[in-house]
């Protein structure tokens, strides 16, 4: 349990302490820190990615498989030609002129 004898109590105790936390200069990464943070994201940009990955973060790649996913999409009716009656009874289709 923390020690609460230790907390500034007042608000001018903890208005002291947030202006010494103001003045005081914001910490300095440790040394090589941007080297290694550059060398990361070279490291980052040169490493191979799959082909599918590569080519789907373009937008236009994305747009015209969608479109042509729509366009097979259907059941194929309109492609199908129309049945042919098998029994004397049974209706066949007529043209319409």
């Amino acid at each position: 349990m923390p020690n609460p004898d230790l907390r500034p109590g007042s608000d001018a105790e903890w208005q002291e302490l947030l202006a010494r936390l103001r003045r005081q200069p914001p910490p300095e990464p440790r040394p090589f820190f941007y080297a290694r943070v550059q060398a990361r994201l070279q490291a980052e940009r040169t490493r191979p990615l799959p082909w599918l990955a590569s080519w789907l973060r373009r937008p236009a790649y994305v747009v015209l498989l969608a479109a042509l996913l729509l366009a097979v999409s259907g059941d194929g009716t309109a492609l199908r030609a129309a049945p042919v009656a098998s029994h004397p009874g049974q209706l066949s289709p007529t043209p319409t002129r």
